[in-house]
């Protein structure tokens, strides 16, 4: 995906096409009653099936070169980008603007994949199934990160982007600790908190601006909530102001600080929030989850849950076409933990628990 350039700006956005057009590409998302079928078929089957859908294009053009659950990440990855790409095409004005932000966090997904992977020592073969090419970063840069030599040369190489100042003071902590917690701690802040640089704190509730930054600040909110339910469950000596992304409504660093030491207290908080009325069988979930992984899918549902409860109050606004990149993440999201469980052996029931239904 090429950087925003300069042709949409000055333009007034054009919500009600950008808006029909997404709404008929939700329509063909998979549903849940997709992923169980799919779920009880081999890798193979999963292949076949998605040909039979809007992945047609993909798995034919890939399926020369790849096979089995190969030939579904790089149809699925590839996929992605061509539909992200197509809401920038159709976008005009504020709108290419706010949606073009947004997918900086694939950047930063690649990103953190490439330094997983070189902290890991995986192959950079395997990195690259894992790579999503649907943010900013052009297809040289993501390139040039896949082949860095070291952590070090993925840092140096991203100076002059939204991530080069977090990631270089970073460093400095990861070589004194040997952890990759301060490097991808550092490119999600600096995603987040990008995200609404220059944007108002509280704009008018009902303009363009004003959905956009309630939508982001859920999403903050949320990510500060995740982070927090993982230092409270972990038991870690961690500083959770180490975890806080600025720009949410929820926390503040002093909040979330407590709150990290007791779950049910974090789900009370929530439940007398803002959000409280629009996630109350979202919330049971939380409380009721058993482990942290449970806890972190009833979330990310939560999440998906208040922004299409966003998208139905304001149906012609930047909410449905955000609403729509969350869904068609957790479709693919969902289609490859599928297709990776069943070629680990993992039965169906296994694999649904690691699935985002709602």
């Amino acid at each position: 995906m090429s950087s925003p350039g300069t042709a949409n700006r000055g333009r007034s956005s054009n919500y009600e096409y950008v808006v029909a057009r997404t709404r008929s590409r939700r329509a063909s998302l998979f549903d849940d009653d997709d992923y169980r079928k799919l779920v009880r078929m081999g890798t193979s089957e999963i292949a076949r099936f998605m040909e039979e859908t809007e992945y047609e294009t993909e798995m034919n053009a890939l399926g020369a070169r790849f096979r089995g659950v190969d030939l579904v990440e790089y149809a699925l990855n590839r996929n992605l980008a061509k539909h992200f790409d197509d809401l920038l095409r159709w976008s005009e004005g504020a709108l290419y603007d706010y949606i073009a932000r947004y997918l900086r966090k694939f950047d930063a997904w690649n990103v953190k994949t490439v330094i997983r992977g070189l902290y890991s020592g995986v192959e950079s073969a395997d990195v690259e199934d894992d790579l999503i090419r649907a943010g900013e970063f052009t297809d040289e840069r993501v390139d040039a990160l896949l082949n860095a030599g070291s952590i070090e040369d993925v840092v140096t190489s991203l100076e002059d982007t939204i991530f080069g100042d977090a990631l270089a003071e970073a460093f400095e902590v990861y070589e004194q600790e040997d952890v990759l917690v301060p490097l991808e701690n550092a490119i999600d802040r600096a995603f987040y908190e990008t995200l609404l640089d220059g944007l108002p704190s509280n704009p008018e509730r009902d303009s363009a601006t004003g959905l956009y930054v309630e939508f982001l600040q859920a999403e903050v909110d949320f990510r500060n909530l995740r982070n927090a339910l993982r230092l409270a469950r972990s038991g870690a000596d961690i500083s959770p102001e180490e975890y806080y992304i600025a720009g949410g409504r929820l926390f503040d660093e002093q909040s979330l600080a407590q709150l990290t030491t007791n779950v049910d207290n974090l789900v009370s908080t929530v439940r007398e929030s803002r959000y409280g009325e629009d996630l109350d069988a979202a919330l049971g979930d939380l409380a009721e989850a058993d482990n942290l992984l449970e806890f972190e899918r009833a979330l990310d549902a939560a999440l998906l849950e208040y922004t299409d409860k966003l998208s139905n109050r304001y149906p012609t606004s930047v909410c449905p076409v955000l609403s729509y990149i969350l869904a068609k993440e957790r479709e693919v999201d969902n289609i490859r933990a599928i297709a990776r469980g069943r070629e680990a052996g993992l039965g169906p029931d296994e694999i649904e628990q690691e699935l985002v239904i709602l």
